[in-house]
């Protein structure tokens, strides 16, 4: 077909052409190969002369060593220069011998108090490298005005003479290397220009020696370049592993000062800054600020949405809070759910007080969060220097302390530290004190308060309460020693003895009376005090139904995990266990689904107004019907009035709690208490609607 005979003849002449031309590329790729080579052979030359500029931290260290070293070789070469002139004073012309040291002098001076001053007035970058290429500069011209003086004086001198000469130009050559390394331009031309001239010249002589000299001076410069050669490779090297060494461990430093979460500076840097602050005002006394943030309620976050949603809490928090400060507002976080605050400005209390409020209200907005809306609240101790302290550990405890008492007087709000606070401070210190030298088992007692069921009208429980009489301080209030106990870890011990008096007194009492003792936070918090409490209950003869343990929210959220695997180990025992002062926390329902709850005691802020107060009533009910939902028994604390009984027995409450009932009583009344105790006026009909809730 006459369309595919054109391609068939073509064919070989296409592939002619295609011979030649691999021919060619293959020509031209050696010759562009070899031009490259010799492109880069250059370059790599010409860089051997350039002064690297690129390296910041390569071009302060050769600044720091030349610092050192030029001005040694400035001296070395004037010495030299002045030597060989006194040989050839009286020989050679008096320009040479006379004028050429004079002006050696003054430059040599001029160049070396130029690099002195770098040791004391460190230079810019653009500055030093400027300097660089100076020096750079300035080798081959000095070298080369030496050597011209050297060469017009070797004619002149005799043998020994033209010996000096020689050794000089050795020495300048060996000096130019060895204090010149750290630049290596400078340190290559200078002896370039050396090595060339006088090999030239040696070999211009036609004398043996002359001609020895030359080999084996170029022999030794051959030596020494690659020696230098080597230093600088290695020189360079060790400047950028020391930057990258640096920046290694910058960035070490700070994530060692880092907080990861919330990336806000950690309890480390808070204090490290803490201490600067204190040290630059330690002269003139001027005032700053300390302040300690804690997240109310948030523990109750991580228990119920867990540490995922806790987190995402933090991490909004820090920035609400970051968002709200100035400047001059240090934020850090110190662990936890806590903060720290450093305010570096001299503000006034007023000025405090309302950084602080803005801190709260920012962190009482809802957290919103992939599970649902979270709500939180925070409290902030302020301690203010130097009235609140001239430490940082007591500007912190201090702080510290305000937050403490923000929290359990103001939740919620700021505080800021003050003189009641300083003298309720050395309060606390003189009770722990007498706390910890107390005879415990004389000064200490128990007293025991009756529980009722009205619907029977009988005595059922006796609630048992610490009284500490103390010989120095009296009659202290339980909520203050407890908290106290708490505090100094003197807690564990008191639960310890108390516990023991309690079970031995209910062992006297009629075997359908139950006993109530009330657990810390710091029993819960410890499987060995746990364990030493389930001891003490086994050891003492009595029946574990008949004992109940009582626990409080603020226990329960100081470790979940632990409190739980507490309380379950107690359960297990077969001892009923309460939640006390229902109501008054966070989550308290939370709770009573989640613990191995039996009973709930509502709190006595809700009885004060029941008689008067629709709303309270309303809550009353509602905890009422949902306890016996859950088959729980309920216990209303805080009974005064008769009125106050018939209006909750009408809500459907049958086991009440109150001085009504009976003051906290000493052991040995208990007995005669329960022989005489008439509850009969209580039992009556109750108008609530519904199945009445089952006696504790």
């Amino acid at each position: 077909m006459p369309g595919r005979g054109k391609p068939t003849a073509a064919l070989p002449e296409v592939r002619h052409v295609s011979r030649r031309q691999k021919i060619s590329h293959g020509v031209a790729r050696v010759t562009t190969t070899k031009g490259r080579r010799i492109s880069t052979s250059i370059a790599g030359l010409c860089a051997l002369f350039r002064v690297r500029t690129d390296n910041p931290e390569l071009v302060q260290a050769q600044i720091k060593a030349l610092s050192r070293q030029l001005p040694l070789l400035f001296f070395i070469g004037f010495v030299n220069t002045l030597a060989v002139a006194w040989t050839h004073y009286g020989v050679a012309p008096d320009l040479i011998t006379i004028g050429f040291p004079v002006v050696t002098a003054i430059v040599y001076s001029v160049l070396g108090w130029t690099w002195v001053k770098t040791r004391y007035w460190p230079l810019n970058h653009a500055d030093a490298c400027r300097l660089l290429k100076a020096a750079t500069l300035q080798a081959p011209v000095s070298t080369a005005a030496s050597l011209a003086v050297a060469v017009v004086l070797f004619q002149y001198g005799d043998a020994y003479a033209q010996g000096h000469v020689v050794f000089t130009v050795g020495v300048a050559m060996i000096s130019c290397i060895f204090c010149q390394m750290h630049l290596r331009p400078a340190a290559l031309s200078a002896t370039g220009v050396t090595a060339i001239a006088f090999a030239a010249f040696f070999l211009s002589t036609g004398r043996p020696v002359f001609l020895a000299i030359a080999l084996s001076m170029l022999l030794v410069l051959a030596a020494m370049v690659y020696i230098l050669l080597v230093f600088w490779r290695d020189f360079a090297s060790m400047i950028d592993f020391q930057k990258e060494l640096g920046a290694t461990q910058l960035e070490n430093l700070r994530l060692a000062n880092l907080d990861s979460l919330t990336e806000l500076p950690n309890r480390r840097q808070y204090f490290s800054k803490l201490h600067e602050l204190l040290r630059r005002t330690a002269t003139d006394k001027r005032r700053f600020v300390v302040g300690v943030v804690d997240l109310d309620g948030f523990k109750s976050v991580n228990d119920l949405y867990g540490h995922t949603a806790g987190d995402r809490v933090l991490v909004e928090a820090a920035r609400r809070m970051r968002d709200v400060c100035h400047d001059k507002v240090s934020l850090s976080r110190l662990g936890g759910d806590e903060f720290g605050v450093i305010v570096d400005d001299d503000l006034d209390d007023a000025e405090i007080h309302a950084l602080g409020v803005r801190i709260c209200d920012v962190l009482q907005a809802p957290f919103v969060l992939p599970d649902g809306v979270v709500e939180v609240s925070g409290s902030v101790g302020f301690a203010a220097f130097p009235e609140a302290g001239s430490t940082s550990e007591l500007l912190y405890e201090r702080a510290d302390y305000s937050l403490y008492y923000a929290k359990h007087h103001h939740r919620g709000r700021p505080v800021i530290f003050s003189i009641e606070h300083e003298t309720e401070i050395r309060k606390f210190a003189k009770l722990e004190r007498c706390l910890r030298h107390a005879e415990i088992e004389s000064e200490i007692s128990l007293h025991f308060q009756p529980i009722v069921d009205v619907q029977r009208g009988a005595t059922v429980a006796f609630e048992a309460l610490a009284r500490w009489d103390s010989p120095e301080l009296g009659r202290v209030a339980p909520d203050v020693f407890i908290r106290i106990a708490e505090r100094s870890d003197l807690i564990n011990r008191l639960t310890r003895m108390l516990l023991r008096r309690a079970l031995a007194e209910a062992k006297t009492w009629p075997d359908d009376i139950r006993v109530s003792f009330n657990l810390s936070m710091r029993d819960l918090g410890s499987r060995e005090a746990i364990l030493n409490i389930i001891a003490i209950i086994e050891a003492s003869g009595i029946a574990t139904n008949r004992i109940d343990l009582e626990v409080t929210e603020t226990a329960l959220i100081q470790d979940f995990d632990q409190a739980n695997a507490s309380l379950q180990s107690l359960k297990a025992l077969g001892v009923g266990i309460s939640l006390d002062d229902f109501g008054t926390g966070y989550s308290s329902l939370s709770y009573v689904r989640r613990f191995p709850i039996d009973k709930i005691k509502i709190d006595r802020s809700f009885v004060r107004e029941v008689e008067t107060d629709e709303s309270c009533r309303a809550i009353v009910k509602s905890v009422i019907y949902m306890s016996q939902t859950l088959k729980l028994g309920c216990i209303v604390e805080g009974m005064e009035t008769r009125d106050q009984v018939r209006v909750l027995r009408r809500l459907g409450c049958t086991t009440m709690q109150g001085y009504h009932f009976g003051k906290p009583m000493p052991a040995t009344e208990v007995l005669a208490f329960l022989e005489t105790a008439d509850w009969s006026w209580c039992v009556e009909t109750p108008s609530f609607h519904g199945a009445p809730l089952r006696a504790v």
